[in-house]
């Protein structure tokens, strides 16, 4: 359960942690609830630890005078209030229903409020909150779910970092754990605006705070979701549909099943390549540590009873003899026996001094 990760310290820490990826079915149900279960099926299906939806009504949300600030050419509706009252059809009763076919399913359910009622009913189906890049400076809103005392998820899409601070300032007081996603808001977000190195700079700023990602820009081969895990994101949420082709809303810039497989599937690779992070030889490099090092080699004749000299040594493969790391040992040492030429030299050879 994600709530028992902000208590895991080798979560926090542990590179190898597998980030806890939530699949951001927002409202791409369109208020169709067959749609919205087949969803949590497909979220399943692709590997993902949790599906999120998101719980609004159009006239809490937005002024009937919000204008637009997505693609226009793939959304057309260009009213914020239009745009959500189209989609607004899901309450209480709905969600109590997708919360149990979730647990059905094996799934984490989740669902970000975007008001007091929503957030005091969706208490009682989560264990953790999702706050939106939109309600960071809503102050009263931050309070009144930080009093459920609670893990909180804060998605910083379009901040600074004095908001961020502010926001934390206002959920701290109750002491609850948090994570922080780095998020661009835009929709889509193109690549060259994905700044996923602001993750490492989240890291560095809150030590001691989970540090995930909220990603929008287009899923392509899916790397974006791979470099951010890399860097360090711990939960990754993308938005999620069952067919990208859907015209309008965030079904254009969302991932599938397919997309999520195809994810798990190339960072699986990514840390076969990564490997061990602290650095030792292998076993399967035994033969070339004996083969492809060298040892102290006799340059020419030295006779039995002779001091061994640097002039009389050279170094070559294999490394079956002496290191010449022990260059330093060996000279003054005396010659046991004659040593001819290219001779690899062994330490029962030689009279140390």
């Amino acid at each position: 359960m994600l709530k028992d990760l902000f208590n895991s310290p080798s979560f926090r820490n542990d590179l190898w942690a597998e980030p806890y990826l939530i699949a951001e079915a927002g409202v791409n149900h369109e208020g169709n609830i067959e749609l919205a279960k087949r969803l949590i099926e497909e979220a399943k299906e692709g590997g993902a630890n949790a599906i999120k939806f998101q719980t609004y009504k159009a006239e809490t949300i937005a002024s009937k005078n919000s204008p637009s600030y997505w693609d226009t050419s793939k959304e057309p509706i260009k009213s914020q209030y239009e745009l959500f009252k189209k989609y607004d059809r899901f309450w209480k009763t709905e969600f109590e229903e997708l919360k149990k076919y979730c647990d059905m399913q094996g799934i984490e359910f989740l669902s970000t409020p975007f008001d007091i009622e929503s957030a005091k009913f969706l208490n009682e189906l989560m264990d953790v909150f999702k706050i939106s890049s939109s309600d960071i400076t809503n102050k009263p809103f931050i309070q009144f779910i930080s009093n459920f005392k609670k893990p909180v998820i804060l998605s910083t899409g379009a901040s600074e970092l004095k908001e961020i601070d502010e926001a934390i300032s206002w959920i701290k007081p109750n002491k609850n754990s948090l994570a922080l996603l780095h998020c661009i808001l835009n929709y889509p977000t193109e690549d060259e605006e994905a700044n996923l190195g602001m993750i490492l700079d989240l890291k560095k700023r809150y030590p001691n705070e989970i540090i995930g990602y909220s990603d929008h820009t287009l899923p392509k081969e899916m790397k974006t979701m791979e470099i951010a895990a890399l860097l360090g994101a711990k939960i990754i949420e993308k938005h999620f549909t069952h067919d990208k082709s859907i015209p309008g809303n965030d079904h254009y810039h969302a991932m599938d099943k397919k997309d999520m497989k195809l994810f798990l599937s190339n960072l699986k690779g990514v840390r076969v390549l990564l490997g061990n992070f602290e650095k030792h030889s292998l076993k399967s490099e035994k033969s070339a540590r004996e083969n492809a090092r060298r040892s102290l080699v006799a340059s020419q004749l030295i006779e039995k009873g002779a001091v061994i000299v640097e002039s009389a040594l050279t170094f070559k493969r294999p490394a079956t003899g002496i290191s010449p790391r022990e260059l330093d040992r060996v000279l003054g040492a005396k010659a046991r026996r004659d040593i001819e030429a290219d001779t690899i030299l062994q330490w029962k050879d030689l009279i140390e001094k």
